[in-house]
């Protein structure tokens, strides 16, 4: 371990014990009183009450002590979980497959709860009243989506067909392993987006691990009614 990696972990522990003092006060306390508990500078306290403070894990309060001179500043912790704490999100996501996989039709639910999820976070990307996106157009931002979501896409075409190519899955581990559940939302998520923006094409199917590296999306024109 470097002197960069240590510092960063002292300071880390420094300013969890900021946090853990002011959490076990039931007043507000002065920058002075932290810093005798802990045994450090008042400077290093107010740095990293600052940084709390910045987090939303602490907040100043108006000292009510009255007479001259100028009060001290005065802090108290915000009463929530620690936002900073380590993250289980796989773990999560691991239960909610395995519970999905156990339902009588997984791939169905699976497929709504992707297409559920896309047609409300995807709303506001639809066309303004009385507009249409064509179909290159509905490729196009539903690439974009696929960029921001980290799935490298890129556009393809075969046989006069257009296709979306996906080279990296942010879900590829649970993808492996509940190819049943974990694909059938992401399909969803495709057919979402393209409803909630109006688009002209609709996602027919998705071919999962085509090549080791590709899995692909294919993209068929909707039939206008006549």
């Amino acid at each position: 371990m470097n002197f960069q990696d240590t510092s960063a972990r002292e300071s880390a522990g420094r300013r969890r014990g900021v946090l853990r003092v002011l959490r076990a006060s039931p007043e507000p306390m002065s920058i002075a009183t932290i810093a005798g508990m802990l045994g450090v500078h008042p400077n290093t306290v107010r740095f990293h009450l600052d940084g709390l403070a910045g987090e939303g894990q602490v907040e100043r309060v108006e000292p009510s002590r009255k007479g001259p001179g100028r009060p001290p500043l005065m802090f108290r912790a915000i009463r929530q979980m620690d936002r900073g704490g380590t993250r289980h999100y796989r773990m999560l996501a691991e239960i909610l497959a395995d519970a999905l996989a156990a339902e009588r039709d997984p791939r169905a639910k699976a497929l709504q709860a992707g297409r559920a999820w896309a047609r409300k976070t995807q709303a506001t990307m639809a066309p303004a009243h009385g507009e249409a996106m064509s179909v290159d157009e509905s490729i196009d931002q539903l690439v974009v989506l696929h960029d921001d979501l980290g799935f490298a896409p890129e556009r393809r075409s075969a046989n006069g067909q257009h296709e979306v190519g996906l080279r990296h899955c942010p879900f590829l581990e649970l993808a492996e392993s509940r190819t049943g559940v974990v694909c059938p939302v992401h399909l969803g998520v495709m057919q979402g987006a393209l409803e909630a923006w109006g688009a002209p094409v609709s996602v027919g199917g998705l071919d999962t691990f085509v090549e080791p590296d590709l899995c692909l999306a294919r993209l068929t024109a909707k039939v206008s009614a006549t």
